[in-house]
């Protein structure tokens, strides 16, 4: 299906061109992380944290952590 940049909302439009961008940095720059390995530590992490979000299950908020970092 072709469809005529005049039909494209602007929403559309900026989502195909940067598509488009994404697309050829990697086709020109590769992939920076490509070949680099995942410590079994932060695959756990990130697996909980997936579960966690799929169960509705929050992070702590900004500002609690902003306060804990003193930056805030």
């Amino acid at each position: 299906m072709s469809v005529k940049v005049a039909q494209m909302t602007a929403k559309e439009l900026q989502k195909m061109i940067g598509a488009t961008v994404e697309e050829k940095l990697l086709e020109l720059l590769g992939d920076p992380d490509r070949g680099l390995k995942i410590k079994k530590s932060l695959q756990k992490r990130l697996l909980r944290q997936k579960k966690e979000v799929s169960l509705g299950q929050r992070g702590e908020k900004l500002d609690s952590v902003a306060k804990r970092l003193n930056i805030y």
